[in-house]
């Protein structure tokens, strides 16, 4: 029989901004029983800037954003732990897998009209939805190596953080 992914692992919520990484990350961690940090807590100001100001970030500018987030992974490997991060590209999970080894995704996906609506009602986020055609056409979805899930945003919270859990579960144990 084939073992299934349990806890404690580091999971990854990934996504283009308004899918709820932020939302979802919490409660998932929370039913996992391990911490969750925010992925935009590892920015440096200078990104935070670049996006408050409309800018979207460059390849450069999110390196050291990701190697603080696979610092942190790293660091819980072996513990279990959410963290949140848009991982748009492969090249940018490729990274994180390379700090911390064993990182499964969970990738938040919605329709594009959903998910403006969503960012249009979020307060005190620095990401305008002018970025939001710029996060779509840099994602790259997971690929079939890669260990993860794709999770709909549609519906509650709860039941989104649920069917993640379910499906987290459903995986095969990732290879070290």
């Amino acid at each position: 029989m084939m073992q299934r992914l349990q806890t404690p692992h580091v999971v990854v919520v990934m996504g283009v901004a308004g899918t709820g990484k932020t939302t979802i990350g919490p409660l998932l961690a929370a039913r996992l029983g391990v911490p969750y940090a925010e992925g935009d807590d590892f920015h440096p100001p200078a990104n935070i800037a670049k996006m408050t100001a409309g800018t979207p970030l460059t390849d450069d500018d999110r390196w050291p954003w990701l190697d603080a987030i696979g610092t942190w992974a790293h660091g819980r490997a072996g513990l279990g732990g959410v963290v949140s991060s848009s991982a748009l590209k492969r090249a940018y999970r490729d990274r994180l897998r390379a700090a911390a080894p064993g990182v499964v995704f969970v990738h938040l996906t919605g329709d594009r009209a959903l998910i403006e609506d969503r960012m249009s009602h979020r307060q005190g986020h620095f990401m305008p939805t002018a970025l939001l055609d710029s996060q779509f056409a840099t994602l790259q979805p997971l690929e079939e190596d890669e260990a993860g899930v794709a999770v709909s945003v549609a519906g509650g919270p709860e039941e989104i953080a649920a069917r993640a859990v379910d499906a987290l579960r459903a995986l095969p144990e990732p290879t070290r």
